[in-house]
């Protein structure tokens, strides 16, 4: 089956998905925000033959969408000011040579969380959409390399697939596995939080390594 439809098919799933405690991307504004995708996110990065997917952890939060409708959001399906958009395309280009709409990008949760852009979201739920909606993207896309940004992301992906969780971001750096043909990387978040954890010089010798090991394997 072609890649698209398969991708319009897991969009659908979502769609008609109820996850209890959280609301659906089409319960704002009369379903203003809603689209063919799992997430919005990949409306700027829809490259479905792309050697690179990034993989985030969630979109937005109930916080957020409840207010003004966001026109970038409904154009891009992203905020281009964000420090986290910002400084993810900085590292693409720098390191890749790549634009965003070069990648293909997506949330591994793909509902909507009650509170703010940094409320929590336990791990047992994002394993269950890592199982649901991450992995599958995964094995549609084929990409050579998954970029999870954050612990989180990557431990939910691992468990999915009956890994255990790494400890620190460090570890999980290090840890590097795969799902079908495509190697799965954890990199710090690239919001403002989690490059000062890392530190901006150690984030870009991690995707400088990450960057070299993509061009030996290819």
């Amino acid at each position: 089956m072609d890649k698209l439809i398969q991708l319009q098919n897991l969009a659908r799933k979502r769609q008609a998905t109820i996850r209890g405690g959280y609301k659906n991307i089409g319960d704002f504004h009369n379903g203003i925000y809603e689209c063919d995708f799992v997430s919005p996110y990949t409306k700027s990065a829809c490259n479905i033959d792309a050697p690179i997917m990034i993989m985030l952890q969630d979109w937005v939060g109930v916080d957020k969408l409840s207010g003004p409708i966001i026109q970038d959001a409904i154009n891009l399906g992203h905020i281009p000011s964000l420090p986290t958009n910002k400084r993810l395309k900085e590292l693409l280009e720098r390191h890749f040579h790549l634009s965003l709409s070069d990648t293909y990008a997506t949330n591994l949760f793909p509902f909507i969380k009650y509170g703010n852009l940094s409320a929590n979201i336990p791990l047992k739920d994002m394993v269950w959409a890592a199982q649901q909606f991450g992995v599958p993207q995964i094995e549609i896309v084929q990409p050579d390399i998954v970029i999870c940004l954050g612990l989180r992301t990557f431990n939910a992906l691992r468990k999915s697939v009956g890994l255990l969780s790494c400890p620190t971001i460090g570890i999980a750096i290090k840890s590097v596995f795969a799902i079908g043909k495509s190697k799965i990387f954890c990199q710090a978040h690239t919001g403002t939080l989690g490059q000062i954890g890392r530190r901006y010089e150690q984030v870009e010798l991690d995707w400088c390594s990450m960057s070299r090991l993509k061009r030996h394997n290819s």
